[in-house]
């Protein structure tokens, strides 16, 4: 089986157009997304329609609940918050209620959250090892050999082996007997670790690997985009950088 996992398109039409188009010659067998279609950018009623269209098995990002209204903002940046009040303008009902009743966490083939599968309803980071840990405690407690994630925004793969933790940093990785693996699939639609293509993930159970892969998108189309709706202009800015 060839599973396709993404996250955080937050409402970046260019390039979750760019990234479908790439998982359409995988021949994935399953989407997957770890949540976060909305916010950010300027299209989030477009992109919860592609989602739908696909039909994922999909969670929910902590943007996700915050358009809906499902939860606070407490923790988020100014910029965030403008562009979660911005975005839940936008949406339909029928737009809040799906995003509303995505579940936190899923366990199907893998287990899948947006931040930390520690605590998921907190929408905890996991940045490098020091958050890791507790995330690596969680998947021992429930015998979980793979967790995928998203929420930094910056992809890669931690991996813990005999309590040892270790980050790799290479696009791809072969899965090896008695280790456990976090996959921080990246973000499609604003990608923060330096490198502005966006980013997908292609798990393939025979091969017994995990490959991260990086598209080029229309990312002047999207800037225009997010500076005619009147949202921050960082959030246009930003996206050049991969920051």
């Amino acid at each position: 089986m060839r599973y396709a996992v993404f996250s955080d398109i937050h409402s970046n039409l260019e390039a979750y157009e760019a990234v479908l188009e790439a998982i359409s010659k995988e021949k994935a067998d399953a989407y997957y997304c770890c949540g976060d279609i909305v916010g950010y950018g300027a299209d989030p009623a477009e992109c919860i329609l592609k989602t739908k269209a696909i039909n994922p098995v999909i969670i929910a990002g902590n943007h996700d609940w915050a358009s809906g209204g499902q939860t606070d903002m407490s923790n988020f940046t100014s910029s965030a918050k403008a562009a979660v009040l911005w975005t839940a303008e936008k949406l339909s009902k029928g737009d809040k209620e799906y995003l509303n009743n995505l579940r936190l966490i899923n366990k199907d083939k893998f287990l899948m959250v947006h931040g930390s599968p520690s605590h998921p309803e907190e929408f905890n980071y996991v940045f490098g090892l020091n958050d890791a840990y507790p995330a690596f405690l969680r998947m021992q407690e429930e015998n979980i050999r793979l967790c995928f994630i998203g929420h930094t925004h910056a992809a890669g793969v931690l991996i813990e082996d005999m309590g040892y933790i270790t980050f790799n940093p290479w696009p791809s990785v072969k899965l090896a007997k008695g280790k456990k693996y976090i996959i921080n699939v990246g973000s499609v639609g604003q990608p923060r670790d330096s490198n502005p293509r966006a980013a997908y993930c292609i798990y393939d159970t025979d091969m017994e690997t995990i490959e991260i892969k990086r598209v080029e998108y229309d990312i002047v189309k999207a800037q225009e985009k997010i500076v005619k709706a009147g949202l921050p202009a960082v959030l246009a800015e930003r996206l050049s950088l991969g920051k």
